[in-house]
């Protein structure tokens, strides 16, 4: 394993300590250092957007907007972080300029903790090309599997066992169990996951053995309903919670809706009409979103509000992890409605009426790094 230079520029601008902290009314002594625990693969992912179709085989396709960011588990990552969470992540980076771009973005730009990730020498970034058009993506990857870690699992480190934390969120893969979540949830970690698809085509309840272990469960519809053999959102949503005491279904468009299985509690609420450039990474902005609310024990209902909300914002900007909203984006947001909706408060206001008292009167942070067309220019000789 090596160790990061110290004589690389910052990707972005400095991170600037949230002055907002969702959880500061839950907060106490002796708590966990770390609110959030994840695992996974990152990549740099290029991002073209404006695009009138799909390309077409043999013709050649110009995009009127491009962007760059880290991508995969540094879209969650970095959504949560710009929510005011304490963020950990575990993941390794290419030796190479991709890897020292990812890193230093996430660790300087967006001040999530590293100190569990690694830098394998000779082993390169993972890519993904993401094309955006007619509301969907299209997405070309590349990689190679990054090698093991040369510490053997002693039941402390990752991959094996988190550090304490108040949650980790996981991405499971059908069929395959990860080891690490009982160890978490045994020392009290909350666990969050959602599922890739399932390129067997089985979609058997029995892959998603991890669900034991799990506070809350979030798929998408089309998941959600494969698995549970139904036809109906809400009504996947109700099975699943028998094998979970959380199940979240998102709606796309139309909005989310989730089932208590411990009190029987249901709430849905509507999505959020916007202008739409790059749908990438808008699950891991609503999982995100979800955590933070539950985190900070909010009702069941806001909860699913606030992540919808934060993932109608990160689609109108570029790639996953740099579009993610932070408090000014939402606070802006709100203000506006409240201006728009003064005279006779509509639906909007109605839902996010708990707003009101989470964000503070006047909130102006540093603007937040976004997505660029290249990763810098080379110093004037």
């Amino acid at each position: 394993m090596s160790s990061r230079r110290d004589d690389l520029p910052p990707a972005g601008p400095a991170a600037v300590p949230p002055s907002l902290d969702p959880l500061a009314g839950v907060r106490a002594d002796g708590d966990p250092r770390t609110d959030v625990y994840l695992t996974g693969t990152v990549f740099l992912d290029i991002i073209f957007t404006g695009l009138d179709s799909a390309p077409v085989r043999g013709t050649e396709s110009w995009a009127r907007g491009m962007g760059s960011s880290p991508g995969g588990i540094a879209n969650m990552a970095t959504a949560l972080a710009r929510l005011g969470l304490r963020t950990s992540l575990a993941a390794a980076f290419g030796d190479d300029h991709y890897g020292e771009y990812c890193w230093e973005a996430l660790e300087q730009g967006e001040g999530i903790d590293l100190a569990l990730s690694r830098t394998v020498p000779g082993w390169h970034s993972p890519v993904t090309v993401s094309m955006a058009y007619e509301g969907e993506r299209t997405m070309v990857s590349h990689g190679h599997e990054a090698p093991p870690p040369d510490f053997a699992f002693d039941g402390k480190h990752a991959p094996g066992c988190p550090p304490p934390s108040r949650a980790c969120v996981a991405s499971l893969v059908p069929g395959r169990r990860e080891s690490w979540l009982g160890c978490a949830a045994s020392r009290g970690s909350r666990i969050f996951a959602d599922v890739g698809w399932d390129d067997s085509g089985r979609w058997d309840p029995a892959d998603l053995a991890d669900l034991e272990h799990c506070e809350a469960f979030l798929p998408n519809a089309e998941e959600a309903m494969r698995y549970t053999r139904t036809d109906c959102p809400r009504a996947a949503a109700r099975k699943l919670a028998d094998r979970v005491p959380l199940a979240v279904v998102t709606l796309g468009a139309e909005g989310a809706c989730a089932v208590d299985g411990r009190t029987g509690e249901c709430a849905e609420v509507p999505g959020i009409a916007v202008e739409e450039l790059d749908p990438t990474g808008a699950g891991d902005v609503f999982v995100a979103g979800f955590v933070t609310g539950t985190l900070a024990d909010w009702p069941l209902a806001d909860r699913l509000a606030f992540a919808g909300l934060s993932a109608a914002l990160s689609v109108q900007e570029f790639g996953g992890s740099l579009s993610a909203p932070g408090w000014a984006e939402i606070a802006a947001w709100w203000q506006q409605v409240r201006a728009y909706e003064a005279g006779a408060p509509g639906a909007l206001r109605r839902h996010y009426a708990f707003l009101d008292e989470v964000l503070p009167a006047a909130y102006r942070p540093a603007p937040l790094a976004r997505a660029l067309p290249t990763l810098g220019f080379r110093r004037p000789a």
